[in-house]
């Protein structure tokens, strides 16, 4: 039982950050029909951003991830401005191969800008673990656990309490009637790709110092959003939350009781399964964000 519980404590920090990059995945998908292959590198981004706001400018933790935050949210807007605004109206395929070059320049860009060699990120916590009755965690891993969760309650309250998150809402369900409205869709879809990048930006300065940081780890990462996306439901943000934390705990229980070689392979059969049974996610409703 000790163990048990040791695993899903460690399951929650990795789904809190495998959520928020659900949670921006589908935003972007779900408004603007977008698949977002350069995701990934997004969270990339946010884990050099945070490498170099901790080891080069030495400022503290939580500033290095607001400056992600923000790098993330111009590299997004940068993105859909420029490459993408152009491309409204143009079908799914040609934005899809737009956005895997996005990825490839991005991944070369960042390889070139910072080496291949794997980076450890400095972090202000001390190493020694907090027990808590049977459980024992780093205070830096409840640390973004808590950020994580700070940051996935933020994006609830934009999407439900804003102008921004009403305009958002109302062109995912109908951009006609949104625009006659006066919704501006351009604006709003640069909006929803900022934030979406922004989020991903987030889990990547989060899981950083965690792990190491090289420049395909965001590989990965965009497979296990998807993934999330999947779990999930379309435009679902409470399911992509629990999607996330379904990933994480099955990634932990299987590295635990299986082997750590699987703990990929945990998460992936569970979305095996899920588009075999339930192929509109398994928290699918109404099809709306929210």
């Amino acid at each position: 039982m000790e163990q048990l519980l040791q695993h899903l404590v460690n399951g929650l920090v990795l789904g809190g950050t495998y959520a928020l990059l659900g949670i921006g995945l589908t935003l972007i998908f779900g408004l603007m029909n977008v698949v977002n292959f350069a995701h990934g590198e997004l969270y990339t981004l946010g884990a050099y951003a945070a490498f170099t706001a901790l080891a080069v400018a030495q400022v503290d933790f939580f500033v290095a991830v607001a400056a992600a935050l923000v790098i993330g949210a111009a590299a997004g807007a940068t993105v859909e401005r420029v490459l993408l605004r152009p491309l409204h109206g143009e079908s799914i395929d040609t934005t899809m191969l737009v956005m895997i070059g996005v990825s490839i320049a991005a991944q070369n860009a960042l390889l070139l800008g910072f080496g291949g060699v794997a980076k450890s990120i400095p972090h202000p916590f001390p190493t020694a673990p907090l027990v808590l009755g049977p459980v024992s965690i780093a205070p830096l891993r409840l640390v973004v656990l808590a950020a994580a969760a700070v940051l996935i309650a933020g994006s609830y309250l934009v999407i439900h309490r804003t102008r921004l998150g009403q305009a958002m809402r109302a062109t995912f369900q109908d951009p006609d009637t949104a625009q006659l409205m006066g919704v501006r869709i351009h604006r709003v879809h640069t909006a929803t790709f900022a934030f979406g990048a922004a989020l991903a930006a987030a889990a990547g300065a989060l899981l950083g110092p965690v792990f190491l940081v090289y420049p395909s780890m965001g590989d990965l990462a965009a497979l296990r959003a998807f993934s999330v996306v999947i779990l999930g439901g379309l435009g679902n943000l409470p399911g992509a939350t629990l999607g996330g934390l379904i990933l994480g705990i099955a990634e932990e229980l299987g590295a635990g009781y299986v082997s750590s070689g699987y703990r990929d392979a945990a998460g992936f059969l569970i979305i095996i399964a899920v588009l075999l049974l339930r192929p509109s996610g398994l928290f699918a409703r109404a099809e709306r964000i929210g």
